[in-house]
């Protein structure tokens, strides 16, 4: 394989479906530019049906995202702040009611800080994550978004699963 190949989108793909983490085993986070993706089992918002993972059973897509630097976008933004990561405040939305989550305008709307937390705690037990290492992340995001279609990502989704996570996000941004 050459450099040009490594960096393709199949490649990126291939890589996102090796291994998954527990979101307490990140120290293997890199703080360097690449993609990620967030998996969880079928049983988890089973509203939204995602790829299946190639290689573990039980495990399927929710979302694919890009960080200049993987470790800070993960641990900084989607696993603290609703402020500052749209899958964050989009789970909170499908989770709004169920989870009893409360909320409150500064900038925008965030979860209260008590809230914040649980929402953490959710996702270290029910989400999984993969990355990859890239220098554009950027350059390859959009192939591996249409070929997967994560349900999150939703530019890219289409019909119900859509109008779902629309009304989820509308809920989470008028519930302050």
């Amino acid at each position: 394989m050459t450099d040009r190949d490594v960096l393709a989108p199949a490649a990126v793909i291939t890589a996102l479906s090796t291994a998954t983490h527990r979101l307490d085993e990140l120290t293997a986070l890199p703080k360097t530019a690449g993609l990620y993706a967030w998996w969880a089992a079928p049983s988890v918002l089973p509203q939204l049906p995602g790829p299946a993972h190639p290689e573990v059973e039980n495990l399927r897509l929710l979302y694919v995202g890009i960080a200049s630097n993987l470790r800070r976008r993960i641990t900084g933004n989607h696993l603290r702040r609703s402020g500052s990561s749209t899958l964050r405040r989009t789970l909170a939305g499908l989770l709004l009611h169920e989870q009893n989550y409360r909320t409150e305008r500064t900038d925008r709307v965030v979860l209260v800080p008590e809230d914040e937390a649980r929402l953490t705690a959710w996702m270290h037990t029910h989400l999984r994550l993969s990355w990859c290492e890239h220098p554009h992340p950027a350059a390859v995001e959009p192939a591996v978004i249409e070929q997967w279609a994560p349900p999150l990502n939703l530019d890219h989704a289409s019909g119900a699963v859509r109008e779902l996570v629309r009304a989820a996000r509308t809920a989470y941004n008028t519930s302050a």
